[in-house]
């Protein structure tokens, strides 16, 4: 679908505003900074920022950008014959390959990174936000195999694949709080997904594989 005018105008004001409080949060830190003075900033009204993002920390974790249902979408997504690990194994692996900002791969995000890590507020919506992917993950698992709510083996690959998902992100996320540069982290996040993939049991990677359902039909 092509993106009209109105829903053009509303993205960049969105991206203009976020943009905006990021920098403002980084050199000032973010408990430091108000509502209101993004909104001077960004030369908008407080109501306009409010509408864009209901929360101070909708600013930097926008929910379509760290979404609950991050792990559950990428799994609900996978083609025929690919396991929810492979699904996610390879979601990871393109995100490094493109330098993805979500892994923190794009120039400059090591700014960003240290102002996340100094605010409390913001590094508990982020233990959060992995909790609520897995369990998201789990029912998603439960549903596809058919597992009766006794099952403990939903929970427990999902716990093993939000896990990984989040010892990737602590990873880069030391090596860039230590200088390393967009390339490096490229290079050590492909090492530990090769680390992570050999590691994980058949029972993981070959769990929930998606049947063809052309062929089943």
């Amino acid at each position: 679908m092509t993106e009209g005018l109105r829903e053009r105008k509303k993205r960049r004001t969105r991206q203009h505003i976020s943009g905006v409080a990021t920098a403002l949060f980084v050199r000032r830190g973010f408990d430091q900074v108000t509502i209101a003075e993004v909104a001077e900033a960004a030369e908008v009204s407080v109501n306009t920022v409010y509408n864009y993002f209901p929360t101070k920390e909708d600013l930097v974790l926008p929910p379509e950008e760290a979404s609950p249902q991050r792990l559950a979408d990428i799994v609900r997504a996978r083609p025929a014959g690919q396991s929810a690990a492979g699904a996610v194994l390879e979601q990871l692996r393109a995100e490094v390959a493109r330098r993805d900002r979500k892994l923190g791969l794009s120039p400059g995000f090591g700014p960003v990174l240290a102002m996340m890590r100094a605010a409390p507020t913001l590094l508990a919506r982020l233990e959060a936000l992995g909790g609520q992917m897995t369990e998201a993950l789990a029912e998603v698992l439960a549903e596809e195999t058919g597992a009766d709510a006794a099952d403990p083996l939903p929970r427990v690959v999902a716990h093993q694949l939000g896990g990984l998902h989040s010892l990737v992100y602590a990873e880069l996320g030391a090596r860039l709080a230590a200088g390393a540069q967009p390339e490096e982290l490229a290079e050590a996040a492909s090492r530990l997904l090769e680390a992570i993939e050999q590691a994980l049991g058949d029972n993981v990677l070959d769990y929930a594989i998606r049947e063809d359902r052309t062929c089943s039909e």
